[in-house]
């Protein structure tokens, strides 16, 4: 069997969509099992927080993490139906994503709009701002006064990023239809419609359990799942290499084997996260549902990997702050050395390996089409972290 990946024939658009097209057929008893399976450990753990009120508040706590895998997993599968992955009629998809949007605090039909634009555009920089990481240029960076510069890093910054911003998103930015007032009714009938229908179930649960208490159980899972879900949002498209092109020069399929990540999770994390790490071939075929992801890796592996081979998660959680893309090397905007790392989280990396858990990687994408031309027009070409890949390469090693 000819391989898509080492077979330069193959790996052209149309075959490569020929290819993976009988990946896209969803099993309807496997996608009904992984609902149930999904549901069931959601409602078991939150009860089980809701028990340990009675014993100790630091249960609850821990309790909060399982919990909040499930929902973030829950958002998987309603990202799924999105894409109408999950089952084969689409009526089936809507109301199942809307259904789980009450429970992961996300207007399905909002969601559904702003995210397909994200797909529509990954990696152009001439149709950035809907459903993405708001990302500059170093040219548009610089033209920026200070006032302006100071809020964009803040922005970027691991705090905002991934400890204020997700609360927010999905708490209180997802209860208007922010970026399509003015699309129509259906965004409105979408976010409203989960609106009270959240009030109902919430409203509901606080009167049998009390205001206090509630809060209690649901401010963490949605504080961890909120943040676990930009994370992996975030180091899909913002890693070493990555692909962003102007308009004229940008390509869907290149887009989507070059500017997605493939984040090469444990068996554990790449269940409750869906497989979203084999996001390059997600962002190839978005139908194919999420527990077939693997499938396309596994019939289709490649022997040969970008250089350096693996890239830790560590460089991408020292820099989870950079601050935008230059011309023609694309190249990310980096802070005064002095102060590059003034916040950092690679520590909790360190920690985790000195206490020997396992290490994510986030590897080069293992589908791939013939590489262009280096680009020379400004603002097109491969992005780069503030850190080199052999700097990256000798802490590795040391």
């Amino acid at each position: 069997m000819q391989n898509i990946l080492t077979d330069p024939s193959k790996s052209k658009p149309r075959a490569l969509n020929a290819i993976l097209a009988g990946y896209r057929v969803p099993t309807v008893s496997r996608s009904v099992v992984e609902l149930l399976i999904t549901v069931a450990g959601f409602v078991v753990f939150w009860v089980l927080m809701v028990a340990a009120l009675q014993v100790h508040y630091a249960l609850v706590l821990l309790l909060a993490i399982p919990t909040a895998c499930f929902m973030m997993r829950l958002f998987m599968i309603q990202h799924d139906c999105g894409h109408g992955a999950l089952f084969p009629g689409r009526r089936a998809n809507d109301w199942v994503g809307r259904s789980l949007g009450v429970v992961t605090l996300t207007p399905y039909g909002l969601w559904l709009r702003t995210h397909a634009a994200h797909h529509a555009n990954a990696g152009n920089l001439d149709h950035r701002g809907m459903g993405d990481i708001t990302t500059l240029t170093t040219e548009e960076y610089a033209a920026l006064g200070p006032f302006h510069r100071a809020l964009y890093r803040l922005y970027r910054s691991p705090i905002v990023m991934f400890g204020v911003i997700p609360t927010y998103l999905f708490v209180f930015h997802y209860r208007l239809p922010f970026g399509l007032m003015k699309a129509g009714r259906q965004p409105w009938l979408s976010t409203m419609g989960t609106n009270a229908a959240i009030v109902i179930v919430v409203g509901g649960l606080m009167a049998v359990m009390g205001v206090g208490p509630f809060l209690l159980v649901e401010g963490p899972v949605i504080f961890v799942s909120a943040t676990l879900a930009v994370w992996f949002f975030y180091v899909q498209h913002q890693f070493e290499d990555t692909l962003w092109t102007h308009d004229d020069e940008w390509s869907f399929h290149e887009a989507a084997l070059n500017g997605s990540s493939h984040y090469d999770l444990p068996p554990v994390l790449a269940w409750f996260t869906g497989n979203i790490g084999v996001h390059h071939v997600h962002h190839l075929a978005s139908r194919i549902p999420f527990y077939r992801l693997p499938e396309v890796l596994r019939d289709h592996p490649t022997p040969g990997r970008r250089q350096p081979p693996d890239l830790p998660a560590e460089p991408a959680l020292r820099n989870p702050g950079p601050l935008g893309r230059e011309g023609p090397k694309a190249r990310l905007v980096q802070g005064p050395p002095a102060r590059r790392h003034a916040l950092t989280a690679s520590r909790f990396v360190d920690g985790w390996r000195r206490r020997a858990l396992p290490t994510f990687s986030l590897s080069a994408p293992r589908l791939r089409l013939p590489r262009r031309a280096p680009a020379t027009s400004a603002g097109s070409g491969r992005a780069s972290c503030p850190w080199s890949p052999a700097e990256g390469t000798k802490r590795r090693r040391s």
